[in-house]
């Protein structure tokens, strides 16, 4: 005769083999800000366009992976002149990328991570292309910007505001970290 226990445990056994697998299963979110899309068109830069161009062919071969971009990242876009901007929207539509909205939990999280000294107000909308990757449990954000991004004073300071607040691990990295493999 089985026990209530025996159950239990059956139980516990398949619901976490279907957590496993859904989380196996699931897309690796690469957040791209601005500064790598702008990258694609960036004859002053060569080395990081080639870079950026390189990653770009590379991210259309990988079916495991879903580009994300967020409103800010299309505003912010938009500033660039023609024929750019047709240039790089034309190369971001080769993805089949997620878009995403900004919530007033992104915007509450960028102040957090403003009030912690993560940037200053200068840097706001750098902080909420991090909330809302962090949010939206981006696992990469991809970025140029070293002096606001990719540089160690902000990936501690996020990662440890993130832990604290029990929130999903981004990492900050360039194009170029990318082209190694992950």
């Amino acid at each position: 005769m089985c026990s209530e226990n025996f159950f239990a445990k059956i139980h516990f056994f398949f619901v976490s083999l279907w957590r496993f697998f859904t989380i196996a299963m699931r897309k690796l979110k690469l957040y791209l800000d601005t500064s790598v899309i702008s990258h694609l068109d960036a004859p002053d830069t060569p080395e990081k366009m080639a870079e950026t161009l390189t990653l770009w062919e590379y991210l259309k071969t990988r079916t495991d992976v879903e580009i994300v971009v967020s409103e800010l990242t299309l505003r912010e876009l938009s500033r660039c002149s023609q024929p750019k901007l047709q240039f790089v929207l034309e190369k971001l539509n080769e993805f089949d990328y997620l878009l995403l909205e900004i919530s007033e939990d992104d915007r509450d999280l960028a102040n957090h991570y403003l009030e912690n000294a993560v940037l200053t107000e200068k840097s706001i909308d750098d902080l909420l292309h991090i909330a809302i990757a962090t949010l939206n449990d981006c696992r990469y954000i991809l970025s140029w910007n070293f002096k606001h991004f990719v540089n160690p004073k902000t990936i501690n300071a996020v990662c440890a505001i993130n832990k604290m607040k029990n929130l999903t691990e981004v990492n900050i990295v360039s194009p170029s970290m990318m082209l190694g493999g992950f």
